[in-house]
């Protein structure tokens, strides 16, 4: 069934949390929309598929490969698959993750 929907209204803040919600799972991907307190963060980890990353509000540090990248709201970038990654909120941020396993 078709709907529309505010992407960055499909998750809520909360205080000293990271929240997310999945709105496509298939075997060929995923596309989960996340929203992190500021702080909080996700530690260095390899994914085995690509991975784009859309800022959605707010400012975010991303390292890829141990290079910093500082992104805010309508901003993106790709981290590559077999590549590590990190994210920490500079503020709290919302993002969209859409991750291809194909």
């Amino acid at each position: 069934m078709a709907k529309t929907s505010i992407l960055s209204e499909l998750v809520s803040y909360q205080e000293n949390s990271i929240v997310s919600s999945q709105i496509i799972n298939k075997k060929t991907g995923t596309v989960t929309v996340f929203a992190f307190d500021r702080g909080e963060g996700l530690s260095e980890h390899i994914a085995a598929f690509d991975a784009l990353v859309y800022i959605l509000d707010g400012e975010a540090q991303v390292f890829v490969s141990g290079k910093p990248f500082r992104l805010k709201k309508g901003q993106m970038i790709i981290m590559p698959a077999g590549k590590p990654h990190a994210l920490k909120a500079i503020s709290r941020f919302k993002m969209l993750l859409v991750m291809i396993k194909s």
